[in-house]
């Protein structure tokens, strides 16, 4: 594990405590679990493009015209 100085205003701190207390954990955890969460954002958004790069709008155009023309399920309305 590493440690790391963090200067943050002092109304995120306050938040932070805030909802810690609120929640039962460290603020520690908090920001860790944050952390993660902003990670999995990047991650799947990286994810995402490459497999965007690898689509094609012709193909994707071709599957789309096989969908039948008529009107929707009145559940789906």
């Amino acid at each position: 594990m590493n440690t790391l100085n963090l200067q943050i205003p002092d109304s995120y701190h306050t938040a932070v405590q805030n909802i810690s207390v609120k929640d039962n954990i460290s603020i520690n955890q908090f920001i860790i679990s944050a952390i993660a969460e902003k990670i999995a954002a990047f991650e799947t958004r990286d994810y995402l493009e490459a497999r965007a790069e690898k689509g094609s709008r012709k193909d994707f155009m071709a599957v789309l015209n096989k969908v039948p023309a008529i009107p929707p399920a009145e559940q789906d309305r």
